[in-house]
């Protein structure tokens, strides 16, 4: 679950990272008033749930009050990657001297949580690690310790060589981990963590993903959930029990288990395809699901042709098959399907779509060539 800029903020604060003043505003008029609290400079940045905001136009400094309130009525209403901005993050500018890039990632390969610490702060982190990898500092943490003094001494000092600004940077790493921990995430990160001419470190930024396995304890973190910066049909899928991501390709996928789905998108961009989403239905051999997940697919105007890959295990096949027709006959299709099937009871799901008007593959290559082919050059079921 992804949370906004100035709720991650608030997060990093309550345990001690500092964070320059900030208040949400959903109109001009707000936006200008609590500039003029704030008396100076402030930036007004979008908050939604999409990166490059500023290479959008969503991130703009403002000198006054006045200049608040135009630039947060350019930016409210704007849209970044298919998101309508209806918020903004109005907060105290901070001077820079210097920049830096301070991050927290569960790994998989160390199954630990691991900071990432660079002085090329400011910018994408990938791009420094892909042109430059030596100007980030890894350190894993061990969570049964925790975050251990010299650890964060280490990366105070790979960041800044005087003492003093190290120590407040380690500081700060302490916090952030805090934070990262107490809030069940799996990513945190500051960026820019900022040097003042005056010596201060501050955080001018913060983001936060937060692990959706984690979200049942901590009902706090889930409240901060805002449904409308997030993408429509991956919102309608959560509440319909469905695993979907939305991607940029037109083969829509309609699979049972993570690891199938993952095999299929791979075989799809294999064939010369690009897969519209990962949609993973779940071991249920509940049909409705089969409905609400063809209906999340062909709203999409981009899916010109949709893949169903069944390995029936503890799924049956006949209920994905029942399902497809239900779907089907309330919403017909105006894109081509294929289907594959095989496993428990697929004599009988082959038989209801075959009574139906449907033909059912069992080969995967060969269905993901068919789909892809389809989504190429169009054509009927």
């Amino acid at each position: 679950m992804n949370i906004h800029e100035y709720q991650a903020k608030e997060i990093f604060r309550a345990h001690g990272v500092p964070i320059p003043p900030g208040e949400v505003a959903r109109t001009p008029e707000q936006a200008e008033e609590i500039a003029a609290r704030y008396g100076k400079a402030v930036m007004v940045k979008a908050q939604v749930h999409a990166g490059g905001r500023g290479k959008a136009g969503g991130v703009k400094f403002c000198k006054t009050p006045a200049e608040a309130r135009e630039k947060a009525a350019a930016i409210l209403g704007m849209q970044i990657k298919g998101l309508t901005v209806e918020q903004v993050l109005v907060t105290e500018a901070a001077d820079i001297a210097s920049e830096a890039y301070v991050g927290i990632i569960v790994d998989r390969a160390t199954k630990k949580p691991v900071f990432m610490v660079s002085a090329a702060g400011g910018i994408d982190i990938e791009e420094v690690a892909a042109t430059t990898p030596e100007k980030i500092l890894y350190v894993p943490v061990d969570v049964r310790y925790g975050l251990r003094s010299y650890q964060a001494m280490q990366m105070g000092f790979f960041l800044h060589e005087d003492v003093k600004r190290a120590r407040a940077a380690a500081r700060i790493m302490g916090q952030l981990y805090e934070a990262f921990m107490a809030s069940g995430a799996s990513l945190a990160e500051i960026n820019p963590l900022v040097l003042t001419p005056e010596g201060e470190l501050i955080a001018v930024d913060g983001k936060m993903v937060i692990d959706d396995n984690e979200l049942d304890r901590r009902p706090e973190i889930e409240a901060l959930r805002d449904d409308s910066s997030e993408e429509p049909s991956e919102v309608e899928a959560r509440l319909a029990n469905l695993t979907f991501i939305k991607l940029e390709g037109n083969v829509g996928c309609v699979v049972n288990g993570a690891g199938l789905a993952m095999a299929t998108m791979d075989l799809v961009k294999y064939y010369g395809g690009e897969p519209a989403n990962f949609l993973d239905i779940g071991g249920s051999s509940n049909p409705e699901k089969v409905v609400n997940a063809l209906r999340i697919i062909t709203s999409d105007p981009s899916v010109k042709a949709i893949l169903f890959n069944i390995f029936g295990g503890i799924t049956r096949t006949d209920d994905v098959a029942n399902g497809i027709v239900t779907a089907t006959k309330q919403n017909p299709l105006k894109v081509p399907i294929v289907i594959r099937l095989t496993g428990t009871n697929e004599e009988i799901a082959v038989k209801i779509l075959e009574d139906n008007g449907f033909a059912a593959m069992t080969d995967m290559d060969a269905a993901v060539q068919k789909a892809v082919q389809l989504a190429t050059t169009g054509g009927a079921r």
